[in-house]
């Protein structure tokens, strides 16, 4: 009897096939031929058969070439493999169905010969609506699984940042100076203010704040003017001054501010406004002139944090806004500046470290990671009611990486933790009538 399951797919017959997640114990094709698999071959991404450099024995004769792999030996003929050279190396034709009275190559049926339990954990984690797939069954995975992925996790999610901050390199023609400059400012951006304080970056030359930068009035009528914030009419002397240093500078160097309408001021701290943030900013680059450098020198974490607290200037220290007095106000805060270091100052030192063939800068910014404390969001939250909790910053960096480009996109034939449970030896221990508690 043919089982039905319309979420079996190609991609779970090249997973099972390529790991021999079946039962190897005298096969035979459909012609009855004994097989014995001797190489499944190397996966192929690209067009023509599904593995090459197979090697297997069919018949006593041992065969080495490609295997292609379908649902139903048919679908050979569905896709026109017969008229295409590329498949006329393929020594073994695998199915999971076998529907076709003359195969075109020696062919394996496999549907009788996958545990069944597989094929419902992976039509359970196709389907599931929870936090993410696997959540009825995390308590089954081991706490080494766990330790072996998490570093593949930040690493590629290092990788993945690293690679924005490669191609702002190559535009600034390699000066990690103002590459540095670019993901601070991002970072003073978060959450909300990102894609602003970015573009707030690219709107001048980096050489034009780094001429100004011992001037804190200037560098504060720069990023104020280009953030579009110094418009109309204001009532205190002190905007009035920026934005008369602002026209005087804008008309100097050419200028075209942004419109001010970007800017997100709603449902967030008055120490978050972009304002006091651009405040913040401006005395970072003035009392940082060559940060990225410092950077450089600094080891320890500490040393390394307090670069970044710095005071706004004397009238952001009872404004949070241009004409609108507030009691006292606070400047760049320590969740911030944790901030600031997990997403730009740790991928810039893995950038570093990779381009420069310096592991050391790589080996401080996982070090940076692991000391600095998790992060707190609804997806880690959600993780730790799953009883998967964050240690650290790297810890919580590994776990949005999982959340977002594996567990959201059903990727769980590429998950450690989704391999575990396919192959797991509860699979193959399970006898035909066992309930899974997961079903």
């Amino acid at each position: 009897m043919t089982i039905v399951n319309p979420l079996f797919s190609e991609e779970l017959l090249q997973h099972i096939w390529q790991f021999g997640l079946y039962n190897q114990h005298h096969l035979t094709t459909v012609s009855g031929e004994p097989v014995a698999v001797l190489h499944p071959g190397e996966l192929n991404r690209n067009a023509g058969p599904d593995f090459t450099g197979a090697r297997v024995r069919i018949g006593g004769m041992e065969w080495a070439g490609n295997v292609e792999l379908h649902y139903r030996t048919s679908d050979w003929r569905r896709h026109g493999h017969q008229r295409n050279p590329r498949y006329d190396n393929v020594v073994l034709h695998v199915v999971f169905e076998h529907d076709a009275p003359f195969p075109a190559a020696p062919c394996l049926e496999l549907q009788h010969r996958i545990p069944k339990l597989l094929l419902k954990r992976y039509q359970a984690l196709k389907t599931a609506a929870a936090f993410v797939p696997c959540a009825p069954l995390l308590h089954r995975v081991e706490e080494d699984t766990w330790e072996a992925w998490k570093p593949a996790l930040l690493f590629a999610r290092l990788q993945r940042k690293a690679a924005v901050l490669m191609r702002w390199l190559e535009q600034s023609r390699f000066n990690w100076e103002e590459v540095c400059f670019r993901a601070i400012a991002q970072g003073f951006g978060m959450p909300v203010n990102t894609a602003a304080f970015l573009q707030l970056s690219f709107s001048m030359p980096f050489m034009l704040l780094a001429r100004h930068r011992q001037h804190p009035h200037r560098l504060e009528a720069l990023l104020f003017g280009q953030s579009g914030m110094l418009t109309g009419h204001f009532a205190d002397a002190y905007p009035q001054e920026l934005q008369r240093e602002y026209l005087f500078l804008q008309h100097k160097y050419r200028l075209e501010p942004m419109p001010g309408h970007q800017w997100q001021w709603l449902r967030m701290r008055p120490s978050a406004f972009p304002t006091m943030r651009i405040a913040c900013f401006a005395a970072l680059l003035h009392n940082s002139p060559h940060l990225f450098s410092r950077l450089l020198e600094t080891d320890a974490l500490p040393d390394a944090e307090r670069l970044f607290f710095v005071e706004p200037s004397a009238y952001w220290r009872n404004h949070y806004r241009f004409d609108i007095p507030a009691v006292r106000t606070a400047g760049i805060g320590k969740g911030t500046v944790h901030h600031l270091f997990i997403n730009a100052v740790a991928p810039l030192l893995h950038l570093y470290g990779e381009y420069m063939g310096l592991p050391q800068y790589k080996q401080r910014a996982l070090r940076f990671l692991r000391e600095l404390p998790a992060e707190n969001n609804r997806i880690l939250r959600g993780w730790a009611e799953e009883n998967v909790p964050s240690a650290s910053a790297g810890d919580s960096q590994a776990l949005l990486q999982l959340k977002q480009e594996y567990c959201d996109r059903k990727r769980c034939l590429d998950c450690a933790v989704g391999q575990r449970l396919l192959r797991g030896e509860e699979v193959w221990a399970c006898r035909e009538g066992e309930e899974e508690e997961w079903m």
